[in-house]
């Protein structure tokens, strides 16, 4: 959800409006998401590298957590949305923590929705906290495989990602999802993220229904094999 800190720039405003901003859209692009039948979306909402900002932003980003939680939870819960989170979440305070725990045992049995939340996340320290539960668990090398790795994510029982949606122009992965998004397609656009509405989405979507997904293969080959 790139773009927030120069959105706010723009307007002369500290990156903390930005960042509120962008989580008005995340609710604007949730909603986008219902109507198109999307069912899973996951959001980079703080990276591993992001405690290197300066640390008046953190701050600020770790209020509007907790603000964000504690207003969006009812909301959420009623429209039937399940709240994961993903990361590495023993870093946050025991607030932080007992917040999070809260958000996703009150929606854990709703079925309209999941929202996976990145907190403290990042695709490399994801691989490597599965490397050490296999160490962990005393998992023979010959033992371990691609679904021995899957198995030990923050959270197995999610899709890979069909998509993955850049704003702000940002052209990389940023550490996001490496082993899910193996085979994802990736969509680029110039908008900024508080900028990012439904049309925008539906955009992407487009641009992602025109394309053949290989994963390697020949489809046009396999699909004149299979007729007849």
């Amino acid at each position: 959800m790139d773009g927030n800190g120069r959105w706010a720039r723009r307007r002369n405003r500290p990156h903390s409006f930005g960042h509120r901003a962008g989580v008005k859209t995340i609710r604007r692009v949730l909603g986008g998401c219902e109507e198109l039948g999307i069912h899973y979306l996951s959001v980079y909402a703080f990276s591993t590298e992001n405690w290197s900002r300066p640390r008046a932003e953190v701050r600020a980003l770790m209020r509007l957590f907790h603000e964000s939680m504690r207003r969006e939870l009812d909301e959420l819960h009623e429209r039937g949305v399940r709240i994961l989170f993903s990361g590495r979440l023993d870093g946050f305070s025991p607030r932080m923590k007992e917040k999070i725990g809260e958000a996703v045992a009150r929606t854990a049995a709703n079925q309209n929705g999941v929202l996976n939340v990145c907190l403290n996340y990042g695709g490399r320290a994801e691989l490597v906290d599965a490397v050490r539960r296999l160490v962990g668990e005393g998992v023979r090398p010959e033992n371990v495989d691609e679904a021995a790795v899957q198995e030990r994510l923050y959270h197995p029982e999610l899709p890979d990602p069909e998509l993955i949606i850049r704003t702000a122009g940002e052209r990389r992965t940023s550490n996001f999802l490496l082993w899910q998004s193996a085979y994802s397609e990736l969509f680029v656009t110039e908008t900024l993220w508080p900028d990012f509405d439904v049309p925008d989405l539906q955009e992407a979507i487009n641009d992602y229904q025109l394309r053949v997904r290989r994963f390697g293969g020949r489809p046009d080959l396999d699909r004149q094999l299979s007729v007849g």
